[in-house]
């Protein structure tokens, strides 16, 4: 598709101009003078805003208000090229923190050298539906063999297709699978180059314009999997101390977030990105505790849902390499975060079924 390869072009000019600072950094006393944090997402349009608990992260100016005294200066990048810009941009030494990064970029990037250590998770339990043209005459998959089908390849959409596809016995070998982030996407059910996709939360919006409609999908432990924060392992190695700082602030907003009283405000917020309407959050989430999906815990559920996605991009041959849980998850920066804000027990633990745990 032509539209594909002027996204791509313009992905690559505008990876090209973000504000990125190559040189190492900066120390004044024990501290850096600036803190990267990079977010494996963008706007509509590669407008520098997200969504889910990133977004509220971003917004509300958190790490911003935690260091602002010590004059450490916190520099944001949104990635329109998702993780795998994030990816690359951490391979150049680029970034410091990652908030939101994806289970098949996150570790395909670890599976390439990247060295980062897991140090929150970042969100999970979130809707993933699969959509086809409202005028599509598909009831389901088997009906669509053969077909354009579209994800964008690298980012843990491209996982979840494949859930979808094995779950009804099938690959991507049976479809002719395309790449193309959110937006392609949507012009392209719009335009009917593709004959469905992954969509997520549902799209409610483009129901009620007569774009698209849902074939299937719900929420499902099983096919989405929680996203990931992560710090580069040389700046962990320098400043330990503003690791632990940083996870704290996070998991102190992540409370925040985690608020009844806080839905509305946040909707709101996540909004302005231009990714998903305000009324396809609400609708998306209605019924859902903030609680469970705002969850920063690396508890069972994370480490086997990792687990999981490791094993599923080695059988499909996505990475070359094995990559370990071993040594690359380190919770205890949020085991002191919990403990110092004396949230122990304020969110529910997983199993790795993704099944509450029993209140001891």
């Amino acid at each position: 598709m032509k539209r594909r390869t002027l996204l791509q072009a313009g992905l690559a000019g505008a990876a090209g101009s973000l504000p990125f600072s190559p040189a190492v950094h900066a120390q004044s006393g024990d501290n850096p003078t600036v803190i990267r944090i990079g977010v494996p997402s963008a706007g509509t349009g590669g407008r520098p805003l997200t969504s889910g608990l990133a977004g509220t992260l971003h917004q509300k100016a958190t790490f911003e208000d935690e260091f602002r005294k010590d004059g450490i200066q916190v520099r944001w990048t949104f990635f329109p090229s998702a993780g795998p810009g994030l990816n690359e941009a951490h391979a150049n030494g680029l970034v410091d923190f990652a908030a939101g990064h994806g289970d098949l970029p996150v570790i395909v990037g670890r599976s390439t050298g990247l060295r980062h250590r897991i140090i929150s998770s970042i969100g999970r339990f979130s809707d993933v539906y699969f959509v086809v043209p409202t005028d599509s005459p598909a009831k389901t998959l088997a009906d669509l063999k053969g077909k354009r089908l579209a994800t964008f390849k690298g980012t843990a959409s491209q996982l979840y297709l494949a859930r979808f596809l094995a779950r009804e016995g099938f690959t991507e070998k049976d479809f002719r699978v395309v790449s193309a982030d959110t937006d392609t996407q949507k012009a392209s059910l719009a335009t009917k180059d593709i004959d469905g996709c992954t969509f997520t939360p549902r799209p409610f919006d483009l129901e009620a314009r007569g774009i698209a409609r849902t074939l299937f999908g719900a929420r499902d432990p099983g096919i989405s999997t929680p996203s990931t924060a992560w710090v580069a392992e040389d700046f962990e190695k320098k400043y330990p101390h503003i690791v632990q700082r940083f996870v704290t602030a996070l998991t102190r907003q992540a409370a925040w977030a985690a608020d009844e009283k806080n839905r509305e405000e946040q909707f709101q917020l996540w909004a302005k990105s231009g990714n998903y309407a305000y009324s396809d959050y609400k609708r998306s989430w209605e019924g859902d505790k903030l609680r469970d999906r705002l969850s920063p815990l690396i508890d069972d559920y994370y480490a086997a849902a990792l687990q999981k996605a490791i094993n599923e991009a080695r059988e499909y041959k996505l990475i070359r390499r094995e990559v370990s849980l071993d040594g690359w998850i380190e919770p205890k920066y949020q085991r002191q975060a919990l403990k110092e804000l004396g949230l122990e027990n304020f969110w529910t633990d997983y199993d790795a079924a993704g099944k509450p745990k029993a209140a001891a």
